[in-house]
């Protein structure tokens, strides 16, 4: 935080820093003075007058952005030399989301947040814990013959996830996995054998995995969640379709996090309660 000054104080700070931006700039005095619209005498003062006023908010504005920082960092409102738009630009990124089973960019962010809480909040049910014959059966339109090799991927890639030391929270809407028992929607058309064994795949996996692996189920009547994930305190995502919203900022971060927490506490279903209701819906399916 920057504490208050006094106007010469802050005066002489914005001198170090004019003179910091322009040395490090491609520009001279006469070059910054023209771009400012101002005499070259003019800023010859602002960059070693002993003066404790400041210039006006016009020639600080223009200085700034002819020096590629922000005017607040000039006077010392900010020890960020950065522009809001340049600090936008590195916190928020738009990565295409392909239609593929195996998302490399997914994957490295994975990476990223090894060791680090990874909370989830999927589209669907989360395909590193479908069955082959559930993934064959959602990407085999869009992928065709390599829908085999990419199975294979993601089986590496649970593989590898589980064995980074990171816990996984994934929360689902119930209507999400009612559906799917019921082939409803979404799963209009899914056999029962798949589902069945869908079913039991979810439990394995629980029985193999938990605690580090911990899912929930929240009523989508009371509240609501975009596809989103949280790797950890670096990095938050929003799922849009064919676009991926990245957002590095700890804010935001903060933000999604504490959104998933909410989530987690609002649950209908909670971890521990999980298995009990897998086996309710695998008797549904067997009926």
């Amino acid at each position: 935080m920057i504490e208050k000054t006094d106007k010469r104080t802050r005066a002489a700070l914005f001198r170090d820093r004019l003179n910091a931006a322009l040395d490090l700039s491609a520009l001279n005095r006469s070059s910054l003075a023209r771009a400012v619209g101002v005499d070259r005498s003019t800023i010859s003062q602002l960059l070693t007058g002993d003066s404790a006023r400041l210039p006006n908010a016009q020639v600080v504005a223009e200085c700034a952005r002819t020096l590629g920082v922000s005017a607040d960092w000039l006077l010392g409102l900010t020890n960020r030399p950065e522009r809001t738009a340049d600090l936008l630009a590195s916190a928020l990124t738009v990565t295409e989301a392909p239609r593929a089973l195996i998302d490399e960019q997914i994957f490295a962010w994975h990476q990223e947040a090894a060791g680090y809480k990874i909370r989830h909040v999927p589209a669907s049910l989360p395909d590193m814990l479908k069955t082959h014959a559930m993934l064959d059966w959602e990407y085999a339109p869009h992928l065709g013959r390599t829908t085999e090799q990419a199975i294979g991927a993601s089986e590496d890639r649970l593989h590898w996830m589980t064995s980074a030391r990171s816990d996984y929270e994934i929360a689902l809407p119930l209507h999400e996995i009612t559906s799917f028992a019921r082939a409803e929607g979404y799963y209009a058309g899914l056999s029962a054998t798949t589902r069945h064994d869908q079913i039991d795949r979810l439990l394995d996996l629980h029985d193999q995995l938990y605690p580090s692996l911990r899912l929930f189920l929240f009523d989508a009547r009371r509240v609501y969640s975009a596809p989103i994930t949280v790797f950890g305190p670096l990095m938050a995502v929003l799922y849009l379709g064919r676009n991926y919203l990245a957002f590095r900022d700890s804010e935001r971060v903060q933000a999604f996090t504490a959104h998933f927490d909410w989530l987690v506490r609002e649950a209908d279903v909670s971890e521990r309660d999980i298995p009990a209701f897998l086996r309710r819906i695998k008797a549904e399916i067997e009926a």
